[in-house]
């Protein structure tokens, strides 16, 4: 199943390829970052992800916490669609639900905490449920 997402002006837009049959699963992350910004999160390691960048001057990248992981933050509607982190030189990375134009059956979000996780166990959780096929287009 192919959802399509993006930011509110579209500058950061993305084509997920989700394995069929399977329910979107949803996390509501427990950080002030994620909490600011409403973002409820997915990702399953057998989707496909293409980020479209319209304007690349418009996209500021966040880090905080470990600095292990990028929001890509539209500066000029200030939505952010996308988490990536690159792990062993390989990118993986979520999406933001909220960001969905169109979309599958949904689960209800799970709120879940990292507070307190070591580096090596985060780094490795995201590679193991991080969507691990990621091609950026555009600038």
């Amino acid at each position: 199943m192919r959802i399509h997402g993006a930011c509110h002006c579209g500058n950061i837009a993305f084509d997920l390829d989700w394995p069929e049959g399977i329910p979107v699963a949803q996390r509501a992350c427990g950080c002030t970052f994620c909490q600011k910004h409403a973002a409820t999160w997915t990702a399953n390691p057998q989707a496909a992800l293409h980020v479209h960048i319209v304007d690349g001057s418009r996209v500021s990248r966040h880090r905080f916490g470990t600095e292990t992981a990028d929001f890509h933050v539209c500066a000029s509607c200030g939505v952010v669609p996308v988490c990536t982190s690159e792990i062993d030189g390989h990118l993986y990375a979520v999406v933001n639900t909220r960001t969905f134009e169109n979309h599958g059956a949904l689960t209800d979000p799970v709120s879940v905490d990292f507070d307190g996780e070591a580096e090596v166990a985060r780094l490795a959780r995201r590679t193991r449920n991080w969507i691990a096929s990621v091609a950026f287009v555009g600038t």
